[in-house]
């Protein structure tokens, strides 16, 4: 007879300890902080236990005490860098202000740790510092004039939104580095290409949007922009 398959657990319901014993050398919290650590230096692929037991000079085997399996061990990653949101006590009243300034920190949030969009899923928003950015969300939501389920879609799309910006940024810089060549010379040659297709004659709506902003697109600006038209399209009419 086959063994009974292992139930689902919540890391968060899971004791960092149960009381008998003598005191772990290490914390939860020092096993998390060592993987945040080495997935900022090296990548998360570079995140493993026998990796995390080196750092803190243990036995591998014995981190499975503190964090049970590497999936629970993303989620205490995710959250550690959550812990990274500087959420006033209260609200300022300007919903799209607030809402603006946390898809601004999401978005450096990400950028400090690159790692974070690999691994993020919506299976890890009920962490403890989910937790108090999802309420701290409603909270600065209060103006807006929309049933909680909307809410929820416009707290959603903004994280989505900025993930998105954020992963597609870093695609480029990763295809960038692996050129022999510089960025410069690799949008000269693409712009030269781009240039010529124009003068055929057979692509003139680009051409025309093209003369009209010739400008190199400024990322912050596309960001910002971005933003904003998201946060117009929950605006009442009116307000």
């Amino acid at each position: 007879m086959a063994g009974r398959a292992a139930e689902p657990e919540v890391i968060w319901a899971r004791p960092e300890r149960t009381g008998r014993g003598p005191k772990p050398a290490h914390s939860r919290r020092d096993v998390v902080d060592a993987a945040v650590r080495i997935a900022d230096a090296e990548g998360i692929d570079a995140v493993s236990m026998r990796r995390i037991a080196a750092e803190l000079g243990c036995g591998t085997m014995s981190l499975y005490n503190y964090v049970p399996r590497k999936e629970d061990l993303y989620e205490l990653m995710v959250d550690a860098a959550s812990e990274e949101y500087e959420l006033p006590a209260e609200p300022s009243g300007d919903w799209r202000a607030d809402m603006t300034g946390i898809a601004r920190q999401t978005r450096a949030i990400m950028e400090r740790h690159p790692w974070l969009t690999r691994i993020m899923t919506t299976a890890y928003g009920f962490s403890p510092n989910a937790l108090r950015f999802l309420e701290w969300c409603l909270g600065a939501l209060t103006p807006l004039d929309a049933d909680p389920g909307l809410k929820m879609q416009l707290i959603a799309m903004i994280n989505g939104t900025v993930m998105a910006t954020v992963r597609n940024e870093q695609a480029i810089a990763e295809r960038a580095r692996g050129l022999p060549w510089s960025e410069a010379e690799e949008q000269q040659v693409r712009g030269a290409y781009l240039a010529g297709q124009l003068m055929t004659g057979a692509y003139p709506h680009l051409a025309a949007l093209i003369a009209a902003s010739p400008a190199p697109v400024d990322t912050d600006e596309i960001f910002e922009l971005t933003i904003t038209r998201l946060l117009d399209s929950f605006t009442p009419r009116g307000a």
